[in-house]
């Protein structure tokens, strides 16, 4: 039976967690950027600063349906007296400018022009009077209540002018920011493609899903859980299956899959026992040389086995985690995830984190970081609360139902009720 002191001193020999994260980044790069249509680079993330070439509006304009008119007519500084009690201030309209007006107009005292949203503004107009304000004439109309100077007007260039900074390297274009661009005169952004990240899963005992699990079988839920994952982020995920634990025909399939990959994400056979073959086979040396792979004991609860390298004349990125649903599922967090995020240039690569009150007294491993599924919430008076999830990080269904991880340190190895703790948020759709 293992005693307490030597799980630690285990513990000790292995990886901390942030300096293998630090080792496995480092060897990453941003896939190469490449120019696309506005149209299609909705969810990728921009290479470079975006700057308005034109302004927005690009023209004075109409803001309201109503009546452009001169401030001073309707304040009595011009021909036409000010309005007063029960008296209404009466203007000629000598036009009607729609959002389609292209021809340039200009008032003389005493007028005005009927307008729709989005017109062009008169020359001299410096203010529009909405029609509920008036009496809704059509050769003349009476104004009944007199607006501030400016109301109803947007000015070229007022929330936008030309030269502005539109999002800067390592945003993710939205649709309002498509929006921005199209306003602006942009029709083309330069962009980091969207990765494309393959999924294996390994084992001889693995069957795919649609059946129960017998003696001997396991129902494959990690490659489909790890598609869903790495489209989650934004990558363009492929499942490819399941690969027995056979040496050649994994070397075929993931050289086969470099032709389409930019990252391959495997599962299952990252430890040292006898059925583990990822492992074996991708940590072979040949030749003299190391194996493609480089398999690390982290300090890492769940899932302390993980595996990084490169296959493939491209030298693909490969992440190999671990069998078990939970720490495969942790793995890609801590792990895969944010290598999709670099190679798409997104930043930051990491999850959002806050730090909450704890509900309930834990234990954790002592040497290991641990990422636990627990339920966060946003305290009325400020500031979270964090609940964990029963069952720990190996229940699939605490992770279902999860939108945070908590992390405890490698010293901790009890968390008290009302202790603050780091928690990782999960921005899941609910």
């Amino acid at each position: 039976m293992t005693s307490t002191a030597d799980a630690e001193a285990a513990a000790n020999e292995l990886t901390p967690l942030a300096d293998y994260l630090g080792s496995v980044l480092r060897r990453l790069r941003a896939l190469p950027p490449l120019d696309l249509d506005l149209t299609q680079a909705y969810g990728n993330v921009l290479a470079s600063d975006v700057v308005a070439p034109h302004s927005f509006p690009a023209f004075d304009q109409a803001a309201v349906d109503g009546y452009a008119a001169r401030w001073e007519d309707l304040v009595g500084y011009g021909p036409v007296p000010s309005a007063g009690p029960g008296r209404a201030v009466r203007l000629n309209v000598v036009g009607d400018l729609g959002a389609a007006s292209w021809r340039p107009v200009r008032l003389t005292p005493g007028s005005c022009f009927s307008v729709a949203a989005g017109a062009p503004m008169p020359i001299a107009a410096d203010v529009v009077v909405p029609v509920e304000w008036t009496d809704q004439g059509m050769a003349a109309v009476e104004i009944f209540r007199t607006p501030k100077r400016g109301y109803g007007v947007r000015r070229a260039g007022e929330e936008l002018p030309a030269g502005t900074v539109l999002a800067r390297a390592g945003t993710y274009v939205a649709p309002a920011l498509v929006a921005v661009f199209a306003a602006t005169g942009i029709g083309h952004v330069v962009v980091r493609p969207s990765p494309r990240v393959v999924i294996v899963a390994t084992g001889d005992e693995l069957v795919d899903v649609g059946r129960g699990s017998q003696p001997g079988q396991v129902v494959d839920a990690n490659s489909h859980a790890l598609t869903a994952a790495a489209a989650e982020v934004g990558a363009l995920a492929y499942r490819v299956g399941i690969c027995d634990d056979d040496p050649e025909g994994l070397r075929g399939l993931l050289e086969d899959q470099t032709l389409r990959a930019d990252l391959i994400i495997t599962t299952g056979g990252t430890g040292t026992g006898p059925g583990d073959m990822v492992r074996r086979i991708l940590s072979r040396r040949e030749g003299g040389r190391a194996g493609p792979v480089t398999f690390t004991d982290v300090a890492l609860y769940p899932g302390t086995a993980l595996g990084f390298g490169t296959v493939g004349a491209e030298e693909v990125p490969v992440v190999c985690l671990p069998g078990e649903p939970g720490a495969a599922l942790i793995g890609f967090e801590v792990l895969a995830r944010p290598a999709i995020q670099l190679l798409a240039g997104a930043e930051p690569v990491f999850r959002p984190s806050v730090r909450a009150h704890l509900l309930e007294t834990i234990s954790s491993p002592g040497g290991l970081r641990e990422f636990r599924p627990a339920h966060v919430a946003e305290r009325r008076g400020g500031g979270y609360t964090v609940q964990p999830l029963s069952g720990g990080p190996y229940t699939l269904s605490g992770l279902a139902e999860a939108n945070g991880l908590m992390v405890l340190g490698e010293r901790v190895t009890t968390a008290a009720a009302g202790s603050t703790v780091d928690v990782l948020l999960l921005d899941r759709r609910r």
